[in-house]
């Protein structure tokens, strides 16, 4: 597979993956679909790894890559398609250290757990837990506001794991991919060629 097809093809997998992290992210905002719980957030929320970190700041090496799977700055003649790919190994770098903060921060909060009213005060019951929670279902009635907040926060920080893992690969791949696309060019450019 030549560099440009195969960048374009991790660019389109990269695209819906920050997307999906992207909403992840919003949903957590709203825990159980609710608004009125936002002044009880965890504060692992806060810090919108999966808006920043797994969305954005991949976003934008998904769209990058994308491009440098077209025509380059030159077209088919003297660099081809070196400088998008040039463009491509930085931005990918970039878009692996935002899926880096997307699983650090994902992770600390699967492991903290989330922010709830429990025993009559808004705590982090699960703190120092271990994440143990994770694996005893039993435990989630420890929140009693807001309603399946425990579900909710699991589910969705363990969707930006999951998805920030698949980007920081797709980025490890493309920023290769793109480096080999610098120095040997694009085989595409010979194929349009008339012989």
């Amino acid at each position: 597979m030549c560099t440009g097809k195969c960048s374009r093809f991790l660019g389109l997998s990269l695209i819906p993956l920050s997307l999906a992290c992207i909403v992840a992210n919003a949903l957590l905002l709203v825990p159980n679909g609710e608004t009125g719980w936002t002044n009880h957030l965890s504060w692992h929320v806060w810090l919108m790894a999966g808006f920043i970190g797994g969305g954005l700041m991949v976003l934008c090496p998904g769209i990058t890559a994308v491009r440098a799977g077209g025509k380059g700055c030159c077209g088919a003649g003297c660099c081809g398609n070196r400088c998008r790919m040039l463009r491509s190994v930085f931005s990918s770098a970039f878009g692996a250290l935002g899926a880096i903060y997307c699983i650090a921060v994902s992770g600390a909060g699967l492991r903290t757990g989330p922010q709830c009213f429990s025993n009559g005060e808004w705590k982090y019951p699960f703190e120092n837990s271990n994440g143990e929670y994770l694996r005893n279902d039993s435990l989630w009635s420890l929140c009693d506001n807001p309603p399946r907040v425990v579900p909710w926060n699991v589910t969705l920080f363990s969707l930006l794991v999951v998805a920030a893992c698949l980007e920081v690969v797709l980025c490890g791949v493309q920023l290769v991919n793109a480096a080999i696309g610098v120095f040997c060019g694009d085989c595409r450019k010979k194929e349009g060629n008339p012989s």
